[in-house]
């Protein structure tokens, strides 16, 4: 089927699912600057994580260019110093 230009993804069939309330720990300027793009964006902070997640499962990129600029903007504003080097490293 052709993609309507017109038309917004929301705006597609949406997919039936569960979702589940959760505890997950994360790091506090992380959690920041993933509600403030979110906000941004005016979506809920787990409408954001799960297409950052479903689009890394795919293999592809989740953000563009436009948004990774802004969240460059949020991760200042945060003070956020840490990359993906420093995955699997953070210690409490």
């Amino acid at each position: 089927m052709p993609k309507n230009p017109n038309v917004s993804s929301r705006q597609k069939a949406a997919r039936k699912i569960v979702r589940v309330q959760t505890g997950v720990r994360i790091e506090k300027r992380i959690l920041k600057v993933l509600k403030g793009f979110a906000d941004y964006n005016d979506m809920s902070l787990g409408d954001l994580i799960e297409g950052i997640v479903l689009h890394a499962f795919d293999g592809k990129a989740p953000f563009g260019e436009q948004s990774l600029k802004k969240i460059r903007e949020f991760k200042n504003v945060y003070e956020l110093d840490l990359t993906s080097e420093d995955s699997h490293k953070l210690a409490e």
